[in-house]
C-alpha cells in the first residue's frame, strides 16, 4: 500500500498563483480565511429559512463563528422544535427576512417560488443580501429578484451534515460563492464572510458563477454521483445474482467495497487509487472499464448536459414537483424495495465500525446528527 495521508493543508494553499493556473488548467480565484473579513457581519442578524440539510449546517457553524443567527420556518414546521432546542431563535419566515440584513434562502428548489413569493418577496428590503447554496432558482428564474439588493451564492462541495460535522472537528469542506447582484458595492465581503463563517475558510474558497455552479452540480448529481454511481452498482449487482451467485456476495463487490475505492481516489486521486490496488485489479480497471463506460455512455451524458444547460430537466422537475411527484414517488418506492437493500441491511447489521442510524417515517433532517448538538 502506498502512503494514503492526505496533506496536511491542500495544495492550493502551499503553491504559488502560477501553479494553481498551471494545474487547473485556468486562472482559479482561491480564497481562505485570510481573505475573509468575519468582522463585515458581526453586527448583521443572519437569517436561515429552513432548517434541513444545509440550513441547519450552516446555521449552527455561524452560530458557533460568533455571528447572530435567526431560524425561519412556517408555522407548523417540525424543525422549529428541532432549532430551538439547538439554542436558535425561531421566527415565522416573513418576520425573520424582515428582521435579518442577510437571508439564507435553504429551502428544496421546487419550494423556493412559493416561500419566495409569500414571505421574502413582499418583506425585504433595499440593501439586504439574498444568498442562495444552489443558483437553480436565480439561473432558471423561477424567482423574480428586486434590483436593489444583493444577491449570492456559497455553495459548501459537501452535504450539510458534513459541512457540520468537518466544522465539529476544527476542519472544513471547501466552498464555492458567486456574485449575482452586487448593489451595495460589499456583495463579495459577505459572502467571503459566510463562508468563512460555516468552516470554508479552512480548506479552500473557490469563486465560481450561478451558472456554472447550477449546471456542473446538476450534471454531477445525475450523471455521476447519485444517478450514474447508483445505476452502476445495481445494474451490476443484478447481473451476478441473475447469474446465479449469492446476492451477499454480489453486495461486497458492488456496493460495500466502492466506498473504499472511492476513498482511495478521494485521498491520492484515480492514479492513486491503481497504486494501491492489485494489479489484476489495475488491468481489469485500465482494460475493462472503457468497454463498459464507453463512447455511448459519454455521448448520452453529453445529451444531459445540454438538457440541464438549456432548461429541459429543470421545467421537467418542476412540473413534476406541480403534479404532486406521482412518477417520482413510484421511482422512490421501487428503488428503496430493491434487493439490493434488503441484503445490504443485513450485511450492514454486522458490520460494528459503521455507524447505524435508522431513519424514522417524517424525520428532520437536522434531527439525524448528533455532531449537531
Amino acid at each position: 500500500m502506498g502512503n494514503l495521508c492526505a496533506p496536511a493543508v491542500p495544495w492550493w494553499q502551499s503553491v504559488g498563483k502560477n501553479e494553481i493556473t498551471n494545474r487547473l488548467g485556468m486562472a482559479a480565484k482561491i480564497y481562505t480565511n485570510k481573505d475573509a473579513n468575519l468582522k463585515s457581519l458581526k453586527k448583521k442578524t443572519l437569517a436561515v429559512i429552513g432548517f434541513g440539510s444545509q440550513g441547519h449546517a450552516h446555521a449552527l457553524n455561524l452560530k458557533d463563528s460568533g455571528f447572530k443567527v435567526i431560524i425561519g420556518l412556517y408555522k407548523k414546521s417540525k424543525s422549529r422544535e428541532v432549532a430551538k432546542k439547538l439554542g436558535f431563535e425561531v421566527m415565522d419566515t416573513a418576520d425573520a427576512v424582515k428582521a435579518a440584513d442577510v437571508i439564507f434562502v435553504a429551502t428544496p428548489d421546487t419550494v423556493i417560488p412559493a416561500v419566495y413569493n409569500k414571505d421574502i418577496a413582499p418583506n425585504i428590503t433595499k440593501g439586504k443580501t439574498l444568498l442562495f447554496s444552489h443558483g437553480f432558482a436565480v439561473h432558471f428564474k423561477t424567482i423574480k429578484l428586486p434590483k436593489n439588493i444583493d444577491v449570492i451564492l456559497v455553495a459548501p462541495k459537501g452535504p450539510g451534515h458534513t459541512v457540520r460535522s468537518q466544522f465539529v472537528a476544527g476542519k472544513g469542506v471547501p466552498g464555492l460563492i458567486a456574485i449575482h447582484q452586487d448593489v451595495t458595492g460589499k456583495a463579495k465581503e459577505t459572502a467571503l464572510a459566510w463562508a468563512a463563517g460555516i468552516g470554508s475558510g479552512r480548506a479552500g474558497i473557490f469563486e465560481t458563477n450561478f451558472r456554472e455552479e447550477t449546471v456542473t452540480d446538476l450534471f454531477g448529481e445525475q450523471v455521476v454521483l447519485c444517478g450514474g454511481a447508483s445505476a452502476l452498482v445495481k445494474a451490476g449487482f443484478e447481473v451476478l445474482v441473475e447469474a446465479g451467485y449469492q446476492p451477499e456476495m454480489a453486495y461486497f463487490e458492488c456496493l460495500h467495497e466502492l466506498k473504499l475505492i472511492v476513498d482511495l481516489m478521494n485521498e491520492q486521486g484515480i492514479a492513486g487509487m491503481r497504486f494501491s490496488i492489485s494489479e489484476t485489479a489495475e488491468w481489469g480497471d485500465v482494460s475493462v472499464g472503457p468497454k463498459i463506460i464507453d463512447a455511448s455512455v459519454k455521448k448520452r451524458m453529453k445529451q444531459q448536459l445540454k438538457e440541464i444547460e438549456n432548461g429541459k430537466f429543470a421545467k421537467e422537475w418542476i412540473a413534476e414537483y406541480e403534479g404532486g411527484y406521482k412518477k417520482f414517488n413510484v421511482l422512490r418506492k421501487e428503488g428503496a424495495n430493491h434487493q439490493i437493500e434488503k441484503v445490504g441491511e443485513k450485511l450492514r447489521s454486522t458490520m460494528s465500525w459503521i455507524k447505524h442510524s435508522k431513519i424514522k417515517k417524517g424525520a428532520s433532517q437536522a434531527s439525524l446528527i448528533s455532531s449537531s448538538k
